[in-house]
């Protein structure tokens, strides 16, 4: 039963709690959840909205699909669903839901317009869709050494390299805005936040599971293989000169919510 108890990621949870404030409970609905990941928000939303409506998860990770069952049955949670899929081939029907939510997903589908042009096709007349996504400056602590590092190594190529993985992955404000807007959907309000992540120094940042798990690999195929090592056993040297000197290091994460009316 403690296990239940254990279920919410510490990455999501800043998007994840702004997005469930944003949310205008309504009854008698079907519910979207688009990369629904390890499960939040998308079960917590699924125990708030109760019995009368149905919660729909989309994810193209079978490990996420396996995780969320598992977390479902453990949790007694009767009218939720997860289905295997990609944003950008719905597998519902026109006009199925009342509420579309994504909690820092639609920053990693192959295509942002398709996706939310499936989002418009999906979505009831009325609908609401609640969006957060971290924006371009995510970590600019951390990316202003990475670029420092490599011009000092005459590496401007792999500079390029990191520069198109920040454009491709996290876009600004304006960019979001107009591609929902030019999709259909109409903006309530735009909410711009962030938070910090905070290390004793940067080999504690660098060795962080969340960043070996999830940034390492981007980081590091922006580099020749052989000069790898090299890059970053500079970069931690650097990042630990920081923490010296300011007595911790501390990660900026900024990120927005979109409130979206069809």
């Amino acid at each position: 039963m403690s296990l239940s108890y254990d279920d919410l990621p510490l990455w999501s949870a800043p998007f994840g709690l702004t997005l469930l404030d944003t949310i205008r409970m309504k009854s008698n609905i079907n519910v979207l959840d688009i990369g629904s990941g390890s499960g939040f928000p998308m079960l917590e939303l699924a125990e708030r909205m109760g019995k009368t409506c149905m919660l729909y998860g989309l994810d193209p990770s079978t490990e996420a699909i396996e995780m969320i069952t598992a977390k479902k049955t453990l949790k007694e949670i009767v009218f939720a669903k997860i289905v295997k899929g990609v944003a950008e081939e719905i597998p519902f029907p026109d006009e199925y839901f009342g509420l579309i939510t994504s909690n820092n997903g639609l920053n990693n589908v192959t295509d942002q317009a398709a996706s939310l042009a499936e989002c418009f096709r999906v979505a009831d007349k009325g609908a609401q869709m609640v969006l957060t996504m971290n924006l371009p400056h995510t970590m600019i602590e951390f990316y202003d050494v990475f670029e420092e590092t490599l011009q000092k190594q005459g590496m401007t190529e792999e500079i390029e390299k990191m520069k198109e993985h920040i454009s491709e992955k996290r876009k600004p404000v304006d960019f979001l805005k107009e591609l929902i807007l030019c999709t259909g959907f109409n903006i309530r309000t735009i909410n711009v936040d962030g938070f910090k992540m905070k290390y004793c120094d940067g080999s504690a940042f660098l060795n962080h599971s969340f960043i070996r798990n999830n940034f390492m690999d981007p980081w590091k195929s922006c580099l020749p293989e052989k000069q790898t090592e090299q890059v970053f056993s500079i970069i931690e040297q650097k990042l630990n000169a920081i923490s010296l000197e300011k007595g911790e290091l501390v990660m900026s994460i900024p990120y927005v919510c979109f409130d979206c009316l069809k």
